[in-house]
């Protein structure tokens, strides 16, 4: 595989970023991973992280060098995530858990298979138009699509129906596998990105140049319509197999990796000290070391 890869994560107006991202790569294979800690609940910023890591080491020891089968390793993965955050939350002794939304996707051959849960999105553009993206799992995006629900403008689009981490089984969405063309690109996003910029805008950036001009964009964008009170923005996008774009930016070419490599931009405990206000380096390292812990239990069972 050959992809042009850039990712971005900006604060914007809030005290604290709680969203968090990466991607994983072997040889034949490739994860991209992104994840929206929920304000109005304790430590988002430890459930994404944890969401991430979780993902990542099941994708490490099942990626050998590829998925056998991506639907079924996304929804084990996804579900494997909201219990270690679940898990984490009970060792604590916390009365409210640490929540997240999810938008993972694999590319694999030459075909793309993603999972939701929650208003993360990803978008997939080719040849400048919308050729599909995940539908929130929000009281309004359900609004918009049932015929039959109760219609009323007093939704707020921040209210979602299902999370990871929330004392209910999460509800997710698995979409793909769809064959990927060149040029095509895909984007995962917060919803602080969708939230101030249409669709049509997103596409239009994304469109009219590479993912490393158009996502800096993008994010600019929305930091300015969302002013001073701009929720986190957080992007990671790539273009598909564009030779040019690829000689020019920030190219992956897995060919070049050994088989039985796999590597990862999802460190082991990548909370962010400025992100964790009131605590101290102790208490930062605590949680990191148990949220290792708990991931490491989780693979060693299912070996």
């Amino acid at each position: 595989m050959k992809l042009s890869v850039f990712q971005i994560s900006r604060k914007g107006g809030r005290k604290k970023n709680e969203d968090r991202m990466g991607y994983c790569y072997t040889r034949e294979s490739g994860l991209f991973v992104l994840a929206d800690g929920l304000g109005g609940h304790p430590e988002g910023e430890v459930a994404a992280q944890l969401a991430l890591q979780t993902i990542s080491a099941l994708y490490q020891r099942e990626a050998r060098p590829k998925i056998e089968d991506t639907v079924k390793f996304l929804s084990a993965a996804l579900t494997a995530a909201h219990h270690q955050i679940i898990r984490y939350a009970g060792e604590k002794g916390m009365l409210d858990t640490p929540r997240t939304t999810l938008v993972a996707c694999i590319l694999q051959g030459t075909g793309a298979t993603w999972v939701h849960c929650g208003d993360s999105r990803l978008y997939v553009v080719r040849d400048g138009e919308l050729l599909t993206r995940t539908r929130d799992h929000s009281y309004l995006e359900r609004q918009k699509g049932d015929l039959n629900f109760i219609k009323t403008d007093r939704i707020n689009r921040n209210i979602l129906f299902t999370c990871l981490g929330a004392p209910t089984k999460p509800v997710f969405d698995i979409a793909g596998s769809v064959v990927l063309q060149q040029g095509d690109k895909l984007m995962l996003c917060s919803d602080g990105l969708w939230g101030s910029l249409t669709d049509a805008e997103i596409v239009k950036h994304l469109a009219s140049k590479g993912v490393s001009d158009a996502v800096p964009d993008l994010v600019e964008n929305a930091l300015r319509v969302g002013g001073e009170r701009s929720d986190n923005v957080t992007v990671l996008a790539m273009e598909w197999e564009t030779p040019d774009a690829f000689e020019s930016t920030r190219g992956i070419s897995t060919g070049s990796i050994m088989d039985g490599v796999f590597a990862s931009t999802i460190q082991a405990g990548g909370l962010d000290v400025d992100d964790l206000d009131g605590l101290d380096e102790a208490s930062i390292e605590r949680s990191i070391a148990e949220i290792n812990e708990a991931i490491y239990r989780s693979v060693a069972q299912k070996a």
